[in-house]
């Protein structure tokens, strides 16, 4: 590289060290899938008024993406432990933005439905392989680099949902879907070229135990994990609608998607470290609980009162999510880091898949209001299970 180009931002890039580069261009690959997943969200009120859908159909469509996403979280992680990871991940991400090309160029709710399938099983492949790779890169010292790779999907889902609301009072929502392809296509070939190498996993010690063995544990972080996902997605399915009976515009509702997942980016950093200082009981019990309040708050309070609420929705909705993510490799051996990624994203995104079809069902059936106020009920269900988790971490039996 000459000196010239050393001296510009890309030379600069390219010279550091393949840890940074790891972590960046994981961040980018999980801000990209993750405002895909969640730009979903914005255009509901509109495929709702274009095709005549139910609370129910509407969650369906969600589920459709979510669902395809976590059924193949596991085969994605192990294709990546026998291929190149970098190649999966470069080949799911251009999937993905093809899925959302073809659903721009859907002519009806069946091919839609087919394009929102299929851009969910390229995003599979995004979060077992790029969290692995980060934790792989930065071996014991991972947790503070996967909280800032979790940033860098809150990133996502507060600037592509927003920039998605804006495009659409300009163009239409297949137009908005065809640009979106476009930008998953660049980021697709920027990982090609500059990700790099992503490491192998260390070989397995003798009588190591399988994922989450060795100190238990693992499947009550998975139950949380559920859980908080399916609190965080039901409540999202239906916060555009409740924002809509309060009279708010579609360009409004994207800037209220955008406070939230702000809040939720913030939550990230705010909970990591609440997490690390008080421990992961104190933690949950902290953010599962003023999800809760939250929750009732945006029910009952005036237009204004919940805007303001807004960002302390989403750092209370995420701030639980922080913390477990980067449990993850404490419960887990280090040569089953796919697997283990992989499962816990198989769970949770899985009840994001589920759980918004549930309360769409209990939306038809009761109302919207009666489903918004089950997501708070399921959000203190956690409580019992942090209080069975955390004799098996370290750090909170340290800290008692």
């Amino acid at each position: 590289m000459t000196e010239l180009a050393a001296a510009t931002p890309f030379g600069r890039f390219m010279a550091s060290g393949s840890k940074a580069r790891t972590l960046a261009l994981a961040g980018l690959a999980h801000a990209l899938h993750d405002g895909y997943t969640d730009t979903i969200y914005v255009l509901l009120p509109v495929w709702q008024a274009e095709f005549a859908l139910g609370y129910g159909a509407l969650a369906l469509l969600r589920g459709l993406y979510a669902g395809a996403m976590a059924a193949l979280q596991i085969p994605a992680g192990r294709l990546a432990e026998r291929f190149s990871g970098r190649t999966v991940l470069v080949l799911g991400t251009a999937l993905a933005a093809g899925g959302y090309m073809l659903a721009g160029l859907s002519a009806g709710l069946l091919g839609l439905c087919a394009a929102l399938a299929l851009s969910g099983v390229g995003s599979s492949t995004q979060h077992p392989i790029a969290s692995a790779a980060v934790s792989r890169a930065y071996g014991s010292a991972a947790r503070g680099p996967l909280g800032t790779y979790n940033f860098a999907g809150d990133l996502g889902k507060a600037a592509i949902p927003a920039f998605t609301a804006l495009l659409l009072t300009l163009v239409s929502w297949r137009r908005s879907l065809w640009l979106l392809a476009l930008a998953g296509l660049l980021v697709a070939a920027l990982v090609a070229w500059l990700l790099p190498p992503i490491r192998k996993a260390p070989p397995p010690e003798r009588h190591a135990a399988v994922v989450g063995g060795d100190r238990g544990g693992f499947p009550l972080l998975l139950a949380i994990g559920v859980l908080d996902t399916g609190v965080r997605m039901g409540l999202l399915t239906f916060l555009p609608f409740l924002l809509k009976a309060k009279g708010v515009s579609l360009p409004a509702i994207g800037l209220a998607f955008a406070l939230v997942f702000i809040g939720g980016a913030a939550g990230k950093f705010t909970c990591g470290w609440l997490g690390g200082r008080f421990g992961v009981l104190r933690t949950v019990l902290l953010t599962e609980g003023g999800t809760a309040a939250c929750i009732l708050g945006v029910l009952v309070l005036p237009l204004t009162p919940v805007f303001l609420l807004l960002p302390l929705l989403g750092v209370m909705l995420n701030g639980t999510s922080s913390v477990l993510y980067g449990t993850v490799p404490e419960l887990a051996p280090a040569h089953h880091a796919e697997r283990a990624f992989a499962l816990f994203y198989t769970g949770t995104i899985g009840s994001g898949a589920i759980a918004p079809v549930l309360y769409g069902m209990l939306g038809d059936a009761m109302g919207p209001n009666v489903a918004t106020m089950a997501t708070a009920a399921t959000a203190l269900a956690i409580f019992p299970l942090a209080l069975a988790l955390a004799p098996h971490l370290e750090s909170d039996r340290a800290q008692s």
